[in-house]
């Protein structure tokens, strides 16, 4: 193998490490906001002393679609209606 393969394949090799690194930290982040969105979800919908929440509960939603692609990933999954 030439210097100059060899250049190349080690800069390969760290841009894929390197980019296995950013894939794994931004799905810790992404999982760290479900967490609070979820926290946050549910508290809204506990309380229903606040008044009217619907919008923000429907702007969680549109955020988590937005993130994760899925938009009922915070719902309870726990019923078998609509399976």
């Amino acid at each position: 193998m030439t210097k100059a393969e060899n250049r190349a394949a080690a800069k390969a090799y760290h841009q894929e490490r390197m980019r296995k690194i950013d894939e794994g930290a931004r799905a810790k982040a992404v999982e760290s906001e479900l967490v609070e969105l979820d926290r946050l979800r549910r508290y809204l919908i506990r309380e229903r002393t606040l008044g009217y929440v619907r919008p923000l509960i429907n702007a969680i939603d549109d955020y988590v679609e937005q993130i994760t692609g899925d938009r009922t990933r915070l719902h309870a999954k726990n019923h078998s209606i609509g399976r």
